[in-house]
């Protein structure tokens, strides 16, 4: 089984979120809205024609031949990266790459509009899915999870609030590390199975420490919004997002697929795991049965701009609620340094994390598990998109984008 959806607990910092100015959302808008230029991408084995009209102010290295694209190469040659990355620059393809195999054994090859599992990119739309509710007055950030959920222990039913839940200081933990759920998950068939069961090990888990007290990252936090969002919507989790979120952001290729759906689309990435020893192998009965609210959504990278289009240009949330969504609530703890990398100063969101790179901030979310490596960031002071999706294991994309992010925020 995937014993880890989504081990955001690394150092690479991609779980990240900020309040954009008026002038950034727009200017990122404006250009990402004519995203007619998404529609060509890379070659499955090396690059796409990109599109270099409009270029002035674009530092060399982010260029096709540049710095970062050599990287992705020689990742790629070396058997180090398989998948796909884009990166726009006020709505204009800068860089598209796509690389090594969707699925080996049928012979088919990542391309553009290749379908990756995100892990735990998937709680961007959970989080976003809870401040629509929040905007129409059905939830509230400081409310208790015992206003709409029942069966905690009344210290979590009465003290974790939503605020908490979202910002990972609750004290709950991951789900996945609870004592039986791989077998009990290993059972389940139908989506209503992965949500009520993962909430029963959920209810059953001590909390870490007091709420507000500490941070924790935590899977299980996430399941609990996403419930509460049912609850609240009268809607399953799933089709609230395909209604709330897909829908009207345009999203037409990303969906909460099943295993079986998994193994026999031919546009979805098969994930391929390491071994101890020996080669790469399919990792996808090693997944539950339907992704989560903490992670296992798919989508690809064209659908991700969309996202980040639709979040920041009021089709999802109002301004304020998006400004309060994305800005930095609660400081993380420090990352440790990493030689020729900017320094990072970090925070959490409600759903994102907000990164202070030198005087630029980088917002998004990152994901990993066995055979599911991504990275989703925009970046709010220089109209920057950047997405790397992979189908090899967690951390596969961290050189792309900690590379990304330095020569974005240092241009």
């Amino acid at each position: 089984m995937n014993h880890d959806l989504s081990p955001d607990l690394s150092p690479d910092p991609n779980h990240s979120g900020w309040a954009p100015g008026r002038r950034s959302v727009l200017g990122l808008l404006g250009a990402v809205a004519a995203s007619g230029v998404l529609a060509s991408s890379g070659t499955a084995d090396a690059a796409a024609a990109d599109d270099s009209s409009g270029s002035e102010g674009i530092p060399a290295t982010l260029r096709p031949g540049g710095e970062l694209d050599r990287l992705i190469a020689q990742l790629a040659a070396e058997d180090k990266f398989s998948g796909t990355v884009l990166l726009l620059h006020r709505g204009r393809r800068v860089l598209a790459r796509s690389y090594g195999a969707a699925d080996r054994q049928r012979g088919i090859p990542n391309g553009p509009d290749t379908v990756f599992a995100l892990g735990s990119v998937t709680k961007l739309l959970t989080a976003v899915a809870v401040a629509q509710l929040v905007q129409q007055g059905r939830l509230a950030y400081q409310e208790t999870l015992g206003n709409h959920l029942d069966g905690f222990p009344a210290d979590v039913a009465d003290t974790v609030t939503l605020h908490q839940l979202l910002t990972h200081t609750s004290g709950m933990g991951d789900y996945m590390q609870s004592a039986g759920f791989w077998a009990a998950a290993a059972g389940w068939t139908s989506a209503e199975q992965v949500m009520d069961g993962t909430l029963e090990f959920v209810r059953k888990a001590p909390l870490a420490f007091a709420p507000g007290t500490g941070h924790l990252y935590s899977n299980s936090g996430y399941h609990t919004l996403g419930t509460i969002v049912a609850e609240v919507s009268g809607q399953s989790y799933y089709d609230y997002v395909r209604r709330h979120i897909f829908g009207p952001a345009g999203m037409t290729s990303s969906d909460f697929y099943t295993t079986t759906q998994w193994r026999e689309d031919r546009r979805i990435a098969v994930p391929y795991r390491t071994q101890p020893s020996g080669p790469r192998v399919d990792a996808i009965d090693q997944q539950i049965f339907i992704g989560s609210p903490a992670g296992n959504s798919f989508s690809d990278t064209e659908d991700l701009v969309r996202f980040t289009q639709a979040l920041l240009g009021g089709k999802l949330l109002d301004g304020p609620h998006t400004q309060l969504t994305v800005g930095p609530k609660v400081p993380r703890p420090p990352l440790p340094p990493v030689a020729d990398l900017p320094g990072l100063i970090p925070f959490e969101a409600y759903g994102p994390s907000a990164f202070l790179v030198g005087d630029a901030w980088a917002v998004g979310h990152n994901g990993g598990a066995p055979g599911i490596s991504t990275d989703l960031e925009w970046y709010p002071d220089s109209d920057w998109v950047a997405v790397t999706l992979s189908n090899y294991d967690a951390g596969t994309t961290a050189p792309i984008d900690s590379l990304a992010r330095k020569l974005i925020t240092q241009a």
